[in-house]
Parts: structure tokens; C-alpha cells; sequence
């Protein structure tokens, strides 16, 4: 019988560079720590889902290079003896990511480095060897084989993720934050074969083509129902999730539920890289035991909260007993009607 989580896609190796002020253009900052960590989805969610239960079936689907970000990758990998690496083979170079971190405002910058993320295309997935009950693949934006038209399906992306369901698997996706007006024409044909779309605010609003946050960076909480109806109607099977700094926003076709995020100390917060990778695995870990998406999502808030206690992407992530009594335990934001 079928059982647990397959992570497919994007690998990465960040190398995060803490500075004192992110600088301007042209001018210069100074590096005060240099740290190496797991990136990208397929490693940041199967040990934020290690983390979480040490039982939980893993199968990791990606590309790596014979190099040594690759071996790095590899390694922090095997640490998690439920991490299933029977897919993840090795071609080309393996992707990197530098991330600039601002010691003055939390914010992080991305630099990355796609290498051999092309490579990852509709044949990448042996569909007959996977043994898990829901795939997740990240990034859409990124994955550029997948994001490739398809005269049938829209994208090839869409067409995996049907070929998924079809295989018995729900299905799960994630999409890249960058700058472009590549969304509305990307994101959609993938949605109508997905059971679980969890984003960011950003990626949420240029989905929908509804803009979440005004001009000053203030969430507009009147538009967010709007979103997560929008992009539900575009084929969401079960739950579509907006993750934000400010709380979470969930809808499963009949309830809008709004779970406000913790309140951290600023001192305690070490990094926010993976954050929303942690998110992410939580609230599919609720929804593979079956949890209703209230509980889910206040699995994923108190994950992503935990990841903020280190610097790396996955090493604060705490388990499932833990994470509950933390989202219990801990002060909250204020929650948001919308």
C-alpha cells in the first residue's frame, strides 16, 4: 500500500552570507558569516518532514551533480535514514543559491544558479518505482523542462501532475518568487490537477492576478478570500494556502479559515531561509494523517516559526509533538478577518 510523501524537482546548496545592511547599487557591504545549508524543495521539505516524524516515508526525486555541492547535498541527505534517495540521480552541475541575509530588517536576497534544473523534465519521475500517497513538486518558474508548453495539458508540468493522479497520488505544488509576469500563464493549467497549493502572498496574487500587498508593503486582507477562491476555482482538488508573515489563509471549497502566525523575539530569530519550505511540509504532513486544514495549518504555522531559530533551512524544525505544543504555548499575532 502505498504510504508518505515524495519530494520532486528543485535541489539546491545555499550558501547564506550575513551582512549588516543589504547595500545599494554599485556600493558595498561587509560579510560578516558564511554558512552552508541543504536549498530548494526537494531537500528542505524531506528533512523538514524527517524532522517532523522520523517514521514518515520519504522518497526525494531530483538531480545532483558529481561535484561538491552534490556530495554536500548527498551527505545532510543520508543524515535521515526515512529519506528515500533511489531517485535522485547525477547529471551536470548541482544548482546553487547564494542567499544575502540583512541583519538590519530579516529580509533575504536570492542569487541562484539553475545548473542542471533543466534536466528535470516530464520522463524525470519513474511513477512505477514511487511507493509514497502524495507527490509535491517545487518550483514552478523554475523548473524550466516542465514549464514548457503542452498542447494537451498547458504545461508540462500540468501534464506530470495528471500523470500523478493517475498513478492514485494527490498532488502538490509549489511556485518560485520572482519578478515577472510569467504566472497567470504558468500557474493555472497546473492547478487543475492539484490537490494541495500552498504559496506565499506573492506568488498567491500574481497567480490570481489580485495584488496582495499595496504600495507600502501592507497585506490587503480585503483581496485575500478573493485570491484563494480564484485560484481554488482554477481546479484546486482540496485545499488551497496562503502563507504570510501575518498568518496563514486557508479555503477547502466551504470554510475560509484565517490562523494567525506566533509572535518570535526578534533576538531569537537566526534566519528565515526555508521558512516557507517548513510551512509547507507541515501542512502536508496534516494533510497525509488526515487532518482537517485548520489543524494543518496551525502544524505548518508553529514548523515555520521553529526553522526561524536557526540559520540554515531545516536544522530548528522541531517534531510533531513538539511543533503543537509550541503553536499552543506561544504568543500569536492578532487574527485577520478577511
Amino acid at each position: 500500500m502505498k504510504d508518505g510523501i515524495a519530494i520532486a524537482g528543485t535541489i539546491a546548496m545555499d550558501e547564506i552570507k550575513r551582512v549588516a545592511s543589504y547595500p545599494d547599487k554599485s556600493q558595498l557591504t561587509t560579510i560578516q558569516s558564511i554558512s552552508r545549508s541543504v536549498g530548494g524543495a526537494v531537500s528542505n521539505c524531506s528533512i523538514s518532514l524527517a524532522r517532523i516524524d522520523p517514521e514518515l516515508q520519504i522518497e526525494a526525486v531530483a538531480f545532483i551533480g558529481n561535484d561538491e555541492k552534490g556530495h554536500f547535498l548527498k551527505e545532510r541527505l543520508e543524515q535521515y535514514p526515512n529519506i528515500n534517495l533511489e531517485q535522485v540521480r547525477t547529471a551536470g552541475d548541482t544548482p546553487f543559491t547564494d542567499v544575502i541575509q540583512d541583519d538590519q530588517d530579516r529580509s533575504r536576497t536570492f542569487f541562484t544558479y539553475r545548473g542542471n534544473s533543466a534536466l528535470f523534465d516530464e520522463h524525470s519521475i519513474d511513477f512505477q518505482k514511487l511507493n509514497s500517497k502524495l507527490l509535491h513538486i517545487a518550483y514552478i518558474l523554475l523548473l524550466e523542462s516542465l514549464d514548457q508548453e503542452d498542447e494537451e495539458f498547458g504545461t508540462k508540468m500540468a501534464k506530470v501532475l495528471k500523470q500523478a493522479q493517475e498513478h492514485g497520488m494527490k498532488t502538490s505544488i509549489d511556485i518560485v518568487s520572482e519578478n515577472s509576469n510569467r504566472y497567470e500563464q504558468m500557474v493555472p493549467p497546473s492547478l487543475k490537477y492539484t490537490n494541495y497549493c500552498i504559496v506565499n502572498e506573492l506568488e498567491a496574487g500574481k497567480s490570481a492576478g489580485i495584488s496582495l500587498r499595496n504600495e507600502s508593503g501592507e497585506l490587503i486582507a480585503g483581496n485575500v478570500k478573493k485570491v484563494l477562491v480564484k485560484l481554488k476555482n482554477y481546479g484546486v482538488k482540496d485545499w488551497v494556502v496562503i502563507h504570510t508573515p501575518e498568518g496563514g489563509f486557508g479555503y477547502n471549497g466551504e470554510f475560509v479559515y484565517s490562523i494567525p502566525s506566533l509572535l518570535i523575539e526578534r533576538s531569537q530569530i537566526k534566519g528565515t531561509v526555508g521558512a516557507g519550505d517548513a510551512y509547507l511540509s507541515g501542512v502536508l504532513y496534516g494533510a497525509l494523517k488526515g487532518m482537517d486544514l485548520s489543524d494543518a495549518m496551525k502544524l505548518g504555522t508553529a514548523a515555520a516559526a521553529s526553522s526561524l531559530f536557526e540559520e540554515d533551512s531545516t536544522s530548528g524544525v522541531r517534531n510533531y509533538e513538539e511543533l503543537m505544543s509550541m503553536y499552543k504555548e506561544f504568543p500569536k499575532r492578532e487574527v485577520l478577518k478577511i
